[in-house]
């Protein structure tokens, strides 16, 4: 197979023309040509007269090693397409079926993959599943019922479920892991363009189907989901892992356990933290508030002239910068065409999120700004740093998302209305004195680095662009140390994904998810007790 690069088409070409376009490139007969599959494609923008698309394509030819022999071109080279080999099954007997706790990325794809090699999980979810989940969180938003076990961060699919669904990943797999997740979940009905667009996404929409789609294809292999359980307590024997203790008192005996409990299971953490066998660290994460602005604004700054002249997807952003403080400040969860969501788990306590639609067509784009912190080396402080910051923004705002005008947080005054930029929100919205809840530090650092922004992409620092308050939950605070064998302490305890400190998005959880399910593999066989 054979890799050509920076390939260009016109931005309104057809399909017919990637085929000529390679011919061409190649200088070949089309008869040589016997296949091709695209590897990448992305919007090149950079000069808006001449908008087209960068294409990465693998080709098949007749006497490839020939062509390449001869062939002095750098953009024509032998393709690096790694096809993912599944390990070998190892030799250990299982006593018990392996235990995956949590259903997000990690643990998803776990279970996934353990069911798919015959080892028969069972996959712990405290939350409910995705179609009543989608309920409890509708009814959140509408009347301001919280279900503290079903809602933004619990449930099946985890805290990506109501998002904008990002698939790519800064994650330099290239065992072909990030090419499985892609392949998993066009093969559950996501469309096939993220098999090699530049910048893949889902939307909650799509999510919510190839959730309910992999979950049939666990069960059907064997694997079994527990709903509405969660897991309490790990007991242990002589260095190994015996059992589950979980809700209700039911003791679940079990041998091999995945912990993919998520960034929000604080109970968890201080179960883990104060009573575990394992090792717990803190870690830096990030803290601030969500920018609004008009995504016609973001598309014209991005697109230049040609945000008028073509229907364009809604442009995004990743902005970086290093403050006065030392502090970093930067874009995170950037949702072109999405919502502000309140995304509260716990009473009493305030957090959003961003989240886009497949569509990505609301009016505004929304993406976190975010200033990096480590309050401290004692995990339990940084989670009461995240609960103090989220308790002060549920005060302001009653439990309602609270927002300011940029000019008026810049000034230090409470803001009296919205200006031509109106929030799209999911859950109510109250104005209040973001100040009064973020350290001044931070908010200066936000401040700075929105300015900064605004060289970057024009009219970021509008006085009318939104802030809405908190974005607490950017990552997870701690982290559970694990050794070579991927295990933590404790034999047969695999911590996994974003919330053991692993991964920080949809994409790099379910990649750690794969390799757990790899190392499992090849310590043991399948699961044939009972059969």
């Amino acid at each position: 197979m054979i890799r050509i690069t920076q390939l260009k088409l016109p931005y309104d070409y057809k399909s017919r023309d990637l085929r000529k376009a390679l011919i061409k490139k190649l200088r070949i007969p089309d008869t040589r040509l016997l296949d091709f599959m695209i590897a990448r494609k992305s919007l090149d923008a950079r000069d808006s007269s001449r908008l087209c698309w960068s294409f990465t394509v693998d080709v098949t030819l007749q006497n490839e090693s020939e062509y390449l022999k001869h062939c002095r071109d750098p953009k024509i080279q032998p393709s690096p397409r790694v096809s993912y080999r599944f390990p070998e099954s190892g030799t250990g007997i299982l006593s018990e079926r392996p235990v995956v706790i949590g259903s997000g990325p990690a643990g998803l794809f776990a279970a996934y993959f353990l069911a798919k090699e015959g080892y028969r999980p069972i996959l712990i979810e405290r939350g409910a599943p995705v179609e009543e989940r989608i309920r409890s969180v509708n009814l959140f938003w509408e009347n301001h019922v919280l279900d503290p076990d079903s809602n933004i961060q619990f449930g099946e699919g985890g805290a990506g479920t109501f998002s904008d669904g990002k698939l790519y990943t800064g994650v330099h797999d290239p065992s072909g892991r990030n090419g499985l997740v892609l392949q998993s979940f066009a093969d559950h009905g996501a469309p096939k363009e993220i098999l090699y667009s530049n910048k893949p996404h889902l939307g909650t929409d799509v999510l919510v189907r190839i959730l309910s789609e992999m979950r049939q294809e666990i069960q059907r292999n064997g694997g079994e989901y527990r709903f509405h359980t969660t897991f309490e307590e790990f007991l242990t024997e002589e260095g190994k892992l015996k059992a589950l203790k979980l809700s209700g008192g039911e003791i679940l005996p079990a041998q091999v356990a995945v912990l993919a409990i998520g960034h929000s299971a604080r109970d968890t953490f201080e179960y883990l933290i104060r009573r575990s066998p394992l090792e717990v660290a803190a870690k830096p994460f990030a803290v601030g508030v969500r920018a609004e602005h008009l995504q016609a604004e973001i598309n014209r700054s991005q697109y230049k002239e040609a945000a008028e002249k073509w229907k364009l997807p809604p442009a995004d952003y990743k902005l970086t910068y290093h403050a006065a403080s030392g502090r970093s400040v930067y874009s995170f969860c950037m949702c072109p065409g999405g919502y502000v969501v309140n995304s509260s788990s716990e009473d009493g306590y305030l957090c959003i999120n961003g989240m886009s639609y497949s569509g990505r067509s609301s009016a505004n784009a929304n993406s976190a700004i975010v200033v990096s912190v480590h309050p401290s080396e004692d995990p339990m402080e940084n989670i009461r740093f995240q609960k103090d910051l989220e308790h002060k923004a549920w005060m302001a705002g009653n439990g309602r998302i609270i927002s300011q005008r940029f000019g008026d947080f810049e000034q230090g005054i409470p803001s009296s209305g919205f200006g031509r930029i109106l929030p799209v929100h999911k859950g109510e919205t109250v104005m209040a004195d973001i100040r009064s809840v973020l350290p001044a530090p931070i908010c200066e650092d936000i401040v700075e680095a929105m300015h900064y922004f605004s060289g970057k992409i024009a009219g970021f620092d509008d006085p009318d662009t939104i802030l809405s308050a908190v974005e607490s939950r950017t990552s997870s605070p701690i982290r559970i140390l694990r050794g070579e064998d991927l295990q933590s302490g404790i034999s047969g305890i695999y911590p996994a994904g974003e919330g053991a400190g692993y991964a920080g998005g949809i994409t790099s959880a379910a990649i750690d998810g794969i390799k757990i399910f790899e190392q499992i593999c090849r310590s043991y066989r399948p699961f044939r007790k009972n059969l």
